[in-house]
């Protein structure tokens, strides 16, 4: 697989050239980005995850490739599709789902967020320092009893008393929360019982934010626990156009598809050393890539890639088109991470028992699966808000 930054270069993986697709200037910014990404982050991603940390040094040369923010356009770098932005997390994906997932939360949830939410003004103020990277964010929704149910079971409180709201609840499960400057937090008005949005510093007076330790999934993402207690946040921090759910749902909505292009990214890193290993490793006298079985898994996992992408290319194009609904980016998660699920164990299979070591490419993207099958929504979840489009009858509860 070539890593050079030729705007034409297809991914190998990619076997029905769906990026073909992609503009001139598209093509070249994800040619661009899998030159960094091999060379400055797959030779070092394997140590920091097993060391459970986050390679900052990626922070400010990602920014310089505008990652972040490139659905926004006060900041984008040039004007792009949401095909083109899939295919970035794609290409994150393959390579690190750490690092990708870093970018979702800084860009998908905590700028559009602000993006969504956020009044002119906050927008000037914060967006154009997230783009370079000099602010980190994080976004605050899932709290210790609060996962799927969000819309409904926040327990995170927001008081206004005069031109100052006070916080007070728990959250957990938030990326880039142990090193970030600002968290989106989605609290629940006690005066009207409706979810609004605040930028909360986290140098402010009863914040606290503890890493969750021990993972197996995402070991790089610097996931937190955080405790509100009488956080002081002023009404210019509220954000201005974020006054129910529905604001935050919008940011969801935004992003999931984009996770959905992430698991086929993990896929294909998966199935690129599977296939890769295959092609060297030699038994019965000849590479085991020339095996029947062995073959067959290959190809099922292709087959896999394949599907994923038509169904995501069509779920981004409709975003494109503003008539994508929550039912088709909900679709294209349930189904892309189902498949992604599948396709990281047959490409365990091949590699055998040296599938479960980090250094030959597999176990890695086999470990991370299990975390983006159930981050912005599980399966199930997504499952439920397709039935309901397709049904007209809601089966949560």
């Amino acid at each position: 697989m070539s890593t050079t930054s030729e705007p034409t270069t297809l991914l190998e993986s990619d076997f029905y050239r769906f990026q073909e697709g992609l503009t001139e200037r598209e093509r070249e910014s994800l040619g661009q980005l899998r030159a960094y990404l091999e060379s400055e982050v797959r030779p070092i991603v394997d140590d920091h995850w097993a060391r459970a940390e986050f390679p900052r040094q990626t922070i400010a040369p990602l920014a310089e490739l505008g990652m972040y923010g490139p659905s926004i356009p006060l900041v984008r770098q040039f004007e792009n599709s949401a095909v083109y932005r899939g295919w970035a997390a794609l290409e994150l994906g393959r390579v690190d789902a750490s690092v990708a997932t870093f970018i979702g939360v800084q860009s998908g949830l905590a700028m559009n967020s602000i993006a969504v939410g956020g009044s002119d003004e906050q927008q000037q103020e914060w967006l154009p320092r997230m783009a370079t990277g000099e602010v980190i964010g994080a976004f605050g929704l899932t709290e210790p009893l609060s996962g799927s149910d969000s819309a409904r079971g926040l327990r995170t409180t927001a008081r206004r008393e005069g031109d100052t709201w006070v916080l007070d609840g728990e959250k957990r499960w938030i990326g880039n929360a142990t090193f970030a400057d600002v968290v989106v937090i989605w609290a629940k008005d006690v005066a009207d019982e409706q979810v609004k949005g605040f930028l909360v510093t986290t140098d402010t007076p009863g914040f606290t934010a503890t890493k969750i330790e021990d993972k197996i999934a995402l070991r790089g993402v610097q996931n937190a626990d955080i405790v509100m207690q009488g956080v002081r946040v002023p009404e210019s921090r509220r954000l201005q156009r974020a006054n129910s759910f529905r604001a935050t749902a919008e940011v969801l909505r935004l992003t999931r598809t984009e996770v959905a292009w992430q698991a086929i990214g993990i896929a294909v890193g998966a199935y690129d050393a599977a296939l890769a290993y295959a092609r060297e490793r030699v038994q019965f006298g000849k590479p085991i890539a020339s095996h029947q079985m062995v073959q067959d898994l290959l190809v099922k996992s292709l087959a896999n890639i394949t599907a994923s992408i038509a169904l995501c290319t069509r779920a981004s194009q409709m975003q494109d088109e503003g008539i994508g609904a929550d039912e088709h980016s909900a679709m294209a998660k349930a189904f892309a991470t189902a498949r992604m699920r599948e396709t990281v164990g047959w490409c365990r299979e091949v590699q055998g028992g040296n599938g479960i070591v980090l250094d030959k490419g597999v176990a890695r993207f086999f470990a991370d699966a299990e975390a983006i099958y159930s981050y912005e929504g599980t399966r199930e979840v997504n499952t439920l808000i397709v039935g309901r489009a397709i049904t007209g009858q809601a089966a949560f509860v």
